[in-house]
C-alpha cells in the first residue's frame, strides 16, 4: 500500500510540474508588482457612480490551467472605469505581504461588496450576502460526499422563503486574486490548487487516493468553484470593513479553515476567511480582528496562519476527544495558545467528547470567549460558521440548536460597533444547516435571538471551560477562572453558582425587589390584591406578579395587561468591573398613566400579568414564554370567563404581545365573542402573526387591532409593513421604552371607539401604513 500510495503521489507531483509548466508556457508568469495605472479595489461611491458591465463565460466551458489569471477562473468580470482607491497600509510587524500598492493586475476589476445597478440615492444597506450558483460546480464525479452542493442550496432556498434575502443586499461575488490568496498560502500551495483545473477525468480518477488521504475530492471545476469562494468570504468582509455594510454573510463552498499555509486539506482549498482577514488589514483601517470559530472541527488553518500574530485573535470551540478527532494530534489542544508575540491571541476550548449543547456553548461564551473578546477589543469581528455541531449532524455528534447560534451570534454583535461578518464553513445536515443559518442571519438582521429553555452545563463542560479558563488568564486579566469553577454539591448551571454562591442564603434578585415594589405600588394607589395560582412551578416563579383590581368579578368592562415589568437604567462605575452607581439608577414605569386612565378616569376593572418571573433553577423545566401562556389562559378560564365582563380589552407591551397572540390562539371562539380590542405596543420585537389557519380569526383580528411599533421597526421598510400583522401604526419615536406613552392617546382613543365611548375615531389611530384611513 505505501509503495502504491508513493506511486500515485509521485504521478500527482508530476502532474503539478506538467501543469505549472503548460500554465506558464502559455501566459506570461504573474507578476509580483503589477502596473498601477489599474485599480484594485472600488470605492462604494465609485461603484455607485460609475458604468458597470459584466462579462461571463458561459458555465459550460471547462477553463485550463493557462487561462487561469487572477481575477477569475470563468468567473466573470466588472469592468469599472474609475480612478483607484489608495488602500490602507498593512499591520506592521504581522508578517503579511504588503500589497497596499500593488493593484490587480488584471485590465478588468470586479466591483467590491455592492450590488451592481445600485441607484446612488438609494438609501444604503446595512446587510449584505454573498452567494453564487457556480459554486456548485464542484462536486464529486461519483458517489455521494458530504460536503455536497446541497449545503449552500438549502442555506440559500430557507433565508429566500423566511424573507431574509429580500432585507439583504447581494454584494457581487468574484474570484480570489492571486496576490491575496499569497497573503495566507504559499506558492506551492497556490499552483497545487491551479493544477486540478488542468488535470483530465483519467488524471483525476488516478489521483482519487491521494486527495481522500488529505479529505478531499477534486472535479475539473474545483479551482474555480475555491477561488470563488475565498473572494466571496473577501468581498463580504471588505463591505462590512470599509462601513459599507453593518454585517453581512456569506454563504460560500467548499469551506476554509482547514486550509493550512502549505497544504490544503478537510474539504479545504483555500482559508477564506484567513485570507479575508489578510486583505482587510491591508486594504481597511481594520488591523485588529477578531475570528470566532464555532465549527464542531478545529480550524487548524486559521489558528496556523496567525499563529504568532498578536493583531489577530483566533478562538475556537470544538471537539479534540484527546486529539482523536479531526484534524487529530495535539494542535488545537488547551495549550495551542500562540507563539511568540501572538501568544496568547489563540485561545482553544477542545471538548473532550461528544455530545456538547446550548448550555456548554453559551457557558463557554459567558466565562471565555466575551471576557477576552472584550479585553482584545477587535475592531471587526469574523465567524467561521460551521454548523456541525448543530443537533442532527451526524459527523459532529453534538447539539447546538438554531436558538444557542442565534445566542452567540447576538453576543458577538455587541463587540467591534456591530461590525460583524458570518462565513460558512461545515455543517453536514442541510436541515440542521439551513435552520442554524435562519437563526443566525435573523440576528444579523437585528431581529431578537429566539427564547432559550432552562439549561444546565453538563459536569464535562463545566470541567472543560474552568480548566481554559485557567489556563488563559495568565495572558487576559478578563478572565476569572473562580468564577466558573465547578463546586462540589452545587450543580452547573445553577444562577447562584454565577458569583454569588457565597452570599446565597442572603441574595434576593432584582426582579423579586421590583415584584415587591409593584405589589405594594398597585395596592397602596389602586387596592389591588393577588390572583392566586394553583399551578406550584407557576405559583413559586409568577407569585405575586398576577394582580387585579377588587371589582374584577362585577365590573362590565375589564382591561387585562400582559407586559414585562421594570424597566431600569443603570449607570456604571467603570466597564472593567460594572460596579452599579446606585444613586443614579433608577426604575422606569411606563403604564402609569394607563393604569390611571383605566381604573380612575374610566373605572374599568384591571388585570395584569408580569410575565417577567423568577431567575431559573435548575429543576424548572418550562421557559418563560409556556409558563405566561399558561398563565394567561388560567386567568381567562377561570376568573375573566367567570366573570360580569361582557366588553374586554387586551393589551399587550413588549414581549406580553406574544403572550396576547397564544391567549387569542388557545381561546379563539370566545375571545372573539367578548373581546372588543386589541391593543400591542411592540417596540422592537417581532411583530406576532395571528395563526395563518384560522381565517376567521385572522379577519376578525384585522378589524379589532391596534399595533403600534416604531417607524425604525426592522419589518417597516419605505412606510410599509412587510407582512399583514393587524392595523399597524408606525411612530416616530425609536425608543422602546417610550413608545407606550407616545402611543396612549391614539390608544385611549381606540378604545373609547370600540367601546362606542366616542362617535368619530382619530385617523392617526387608524391609519394603516399607506395612510389609508379605516372605520371602526
Amino acid at each position: 500500500m505505501s509503495s502504491l500510495f508513493s506511486a500515485v503521489a509521485n504521478g500527482v507531483s508530476g502532474l503539478m510540474k506538467v501543469g505549472s509548466q503548460h500554465a506558464s508556457s502559455a501566459t506570461p508568469p504573474f507578476p509580483e508588482v503589477p502596473d498601477a495605472s489599474v485599480p484594485a479595489t472600488t470605492t462604494l461611491e465609485e461603484t455607485v457612480a460609475t458604468s458597470v458591465t459584466i462579462e461571463s463565460a458561459p458555465t459550460s466551458e471547462v477553463p485550463d490551467a493557462a487561462s487561469m489569471d487572477v481575477d477569475a477562473v470563468n468567473a466573470g468580470a466588472v469592468v469599472v472605469n474609475a480612478e483607484p482607491a489608495q488602500p490602507a497600509a498593512g499591520p506592521s510587524g504581522s508578517g503579511a505581504r504588503d500589497f497596499s500598492s500593488a493593484p490587480a493586475p488584471s485590465a478588468t476589476s470586479r466591483a467590491s461588496s455592492l450590488p451592481v445597478g445600485l441607484d446612488a440615492a438609494a438609501p444604503r444597506a446595512r446587510f449584505g450576502y454573498v452567494f453564487d450558483e457556480r459554486m456548485m460546480l464542484h462536486a464529486p464525479l461519483a458517489g455521494a460526499h458530504p460536503e455536497a452542493p446541497a449545503r449552500i442550496v438549502g442555506v440559500h432556498s430557507r433565508l429566500r422563503e423566511a424573507g431574509c434575502l429580500a432585507r439583504m443586499k447581494l454584494i457581487p461575488i468574484r474570484s480570489a486574486r492571486k496576490m491575496e490568496v499569497l497573503l495566507v498560502h504559499s506558492e506551492d500551495h497556490w499552483e497545487k490548487v491551479m493544477m486540478i483545473a488542468a488535470m483530465t477525468p483519467e488524471q483525476i480518477g488516478m489521483s482519487e487516493s491521494y486527495y481522500e488521504h488529505l479529505s478531499l475530492y477534486v472535479c475539473p471545476r474545483t479551482t474555480q468553484v475555491a477561488m470563488l469562494s475565498c473572494g466571496g468570504v473577501i468581498e463580504a468582509t471588505l463591505a462590512v470593513a470599509r462601513g459599507h455594510l453593518e454585517k453581512s454573510f456569506a454563504i460560500v463552498r467548499p469551506p476554509g479553515h482547514h486550509a493550512e499555509p502549505e497544504e490544503h486539506m478537510g474539504f479545504c482549498f483555500f482559508n477564506n476567511v484567513a485570507v479575508a482577514t489578510r486583505v482587510a488589514q491591508q486594504l481597511t483601517p481594520m488591523k485588529k480582528i477578531m475570528i470566532l470559530d464555532w465549527d464542531v472541527h478545529h480550524g487548524n488553518g486559521t489558528q496556523r496562519a496567525f499563529l504568532d500574530d498578536p493583531s489577530v485573535l483566533y478562538i475556537s470551540l470544538h471537539r479534540y476527544d484527546g486529539g482523536r478527532f479531526y484534524p487529530c494530534g495535539p494542535f488545537g489542544g488547551m495549550d495551542s495558545c500562540g507563539e511568540g508575540a501572538g501568544e496568547g491571541t489563540s485561545v482553544n476550548i477542545p471538548w473532550p467528547c461528544k455530545g456538547m449543547g446550548d448550555a456548554e456553548y453559551l457557558h463557554a461564551f459567558m466565562q471565555i470567549v466575551m471576557p477576552i473578546a472584550v479585553e482584545f477589543a477587535p475592531e471587526l469581528v469574523i465567524i467561521s460558521a460551521g454548523f456541525d455541531a448543530a443537533d442532527g449532524d451526524e459527523l459532529g455528534e453534538c447539539h447546538v440548536t438554531p436558538s444557542g447560534y442565534a445566542h452567540m451570534t447576538h453576543m458577538l454583535s455587541t463587540l467591534a460597533g456591530g461590525k460583524l461578518v458570518v462565513a460558512l464553513e461545515g455543517g453536514y445536515n442541510v436541515e440542521s444547516i439551513s435552520k442554524s443559518a435562519l437563526a443566525v442571519t435573523r440576528v444579523l438582521l437585528g431581529d431578537a435571538p429566539p427564547e432559550l429553555k432552562p439549561l444546565v452545563a453538563n459536569e464535562t463542560g463545566t470541567e472543560t471551560v474552568w480548566a481554559a479558563a485557567a489556563y488563559q488568564s495568565r495572558h487576559w486579566k478578563g478572565l476569572n477562572p473562580k468564577a466558573c469553577e465547578p463546586r462540589e454539591g452545587a450543580l452547573p448551571g445553577d444562577w447562584l453558582d454565577k458569583g454569588l454562591y457565597e452570599y446565597a442564603e442572603q441574595t434576593i434578585s432584582i426582579p423579586e425587589l421590583l415584584k415587591l415594589y409593584r405589589q405594594q405600588h398597585l395596592f397602596r394607589e389602586y387596592r389591588m390584591v393577588q390572583v392566586p395560582l394553583l399551578d406550584e412551578e407557576v405559583d413559586e416563579r409568577y407569585q405575586a406578579q398576577v394582580i387585579c383590581s377588587p371589582d374584577v368579578m362585577e365590573n362590565d368592562t375589564l382591561v387585562l395587561l400582559i407586559h414585562q415589568f421594570g424597566n431600569l437604567r443603570v449607570e456604571l462605575a467603570g466597564a472593567l468591573t460594572c460596579d452599579v452607581r446606585q444613586e443614579c439608577s433608577y426604575l422606569i414605569d411606563v403604564t402609569k398613566e394607563l393604569v390611571e386612565w383605566v381604573t380612575k378616569e374610566r373605572g374599568f376593572s384591571y388585570v395584569e400579568v408580569n410575565t417577567y418571573p423568577r431567575p431559573l433553577q435548575p429543576h424548572h423545566k418550562r421557559s418563560w414564554s409556556e409558563l405566561a401562556s399558561e398563565v394567561a389562559s388560567y386567568l381567562w378560564d377561570n376568573y375573566i370567563q367567570l366573570s360580569s365582563a361582557s366588553k374586554i380589552i387586551l393589551i399587550g407591551h413588549g414581549p406580553g404581545c406574544s403572550t396576547v397572540m397564544d391567549l387569542m390562539a388557545a381561546r379563539a371562539r370566545s375571545v372573539m365573542k367578548k373581546v372588543k380590542a386589541v391593543v400591542l405596543v411592540v417596540g422592537t420585537e417581532d411583530i406576532p402573526q395571528v395563526p395563518k389557519d384560522d381565517d376567521e380569526l385572522r379577519l376578525w383580528y384585522m378589524k379589532h387591532s391596534l399595533v403600534a411599533v416604531p417607524q425604525s421597526h426592522p419589518f417597516v421598510v419605505d412606510g410599509k409593513l412587510r407582512k399583514r400583522h393587524g392595523k399597524v401604526t408606525p411612530y416616530d419615536e425609536i425608543k422602546a421604552v417610550k413608545l407606550l406613552s407616545r402611543a396612549l392617546p391614539d390608544i385611549q382613543d381606540y378604545i373609547d371607539s370600540k367601546l362606542s365611548r366616542s362617535k368619530a375615531l382619530p385617523l392617526t389611530a387608524t391609519n394603516d401604513l399607506n395612510g389609508t384611513a379605516h372605520a371602526p
